[in-house]
């Protein structure tokens, strides 16, 4: 059954510790990222997908309704405290606990006590109303962590795409994601994406019994 209640993105009830499922990780290039989206150099004129609404029965969408809500815009901000990955998404106003860099039951917030080698994500989501657009405003590397639509995901379909910080990305809607993984102890972007914000989760621990980990360092 279905649990109506919000999620708590800033203290996710997981596991102390669970088995880990490695994900590759692959340069972000045109021809590497083309099937999740477009790699970005100019973010103030690239185009982030709406989708319009979906036609409820036999009787169609109105042509040029059903998409007019707009984009939410501002800074997605990211930042290490010790072993813990935090953001802040200013243009949606919210916030959210991403993930740990050692086991969540050994994670301090105070100080690292592992070396940040790698993420590992409790929670996945995509949008189906629109695109995201992600663009590092200080030019830092970072790794976005990624899988195709689908519903019936599995954790083998997750690839991570390194960015070195020269440019951003811009993913299609119902791209599953977890936003960024900052190389540095930091990352600031600016975020662009459809305004009803509609988004569908998977929870790796109830799903998979797993964390799923995103290299932060190409082999």
């Amino acid at each position: 059954m279905p649990d109506d209640n919000p999620i708590d993105y800033m203290n996710p009830e997981v596991p102390a510790n669970l088995p880990v499922y490695e994900m590759p990780i692959l340069d972000a290039t045109v021809e590497s990222f083309k099937d999740y989206g477009t790699i970005v150099t100019d973010p103030d004129n690239h185009p982030v997908e709406i989708v319009q609404w979906p036609q409820p029965g036999w009787r169609p969408v109105d042509p040029g309704t059903g998409d007019e809500g707009g984009y939410a815009e501002g800074d997605f901000i990211f930042r290490w405290q010790g072993d813990v990955l935090y953001a802040e998404n200013q243009a949606v106003n919210d916030q959210y606990l991403i993930g740990w860099s050692t086991q969540p039951g050994l994670a301090n917030r105070q100080s690292p006590t592992a070396p940040r080698e790698r993420l590992l994500l409790w929670h996945g989501n995509y949008h189906p109303d629109g695109g995201q657009l992600f663009f590092p405003t200080d030019g830092r590397p970072f790794v976005i962590p990624l899988a195709l639509p689908g519903d019936d995901l599995k954790l083998s379909h997750w690839v991570a795409f390194y960015c070195d910080g020269s440019f951003g990305v811009c993913i299609k809607p119902n791209i599953w994601h977890e936003t960024i993984a900052p190389v540095g102890d930091s990352g600031h972007f600016y975020d662009k994406q459809g305004r009803v914000h509609g988004r569908i989760s998977c929870d790796f621990p109830r799903e998979f019994g797993h964390f799923l980990s995103v290299p932060l360092t190409k082999s």
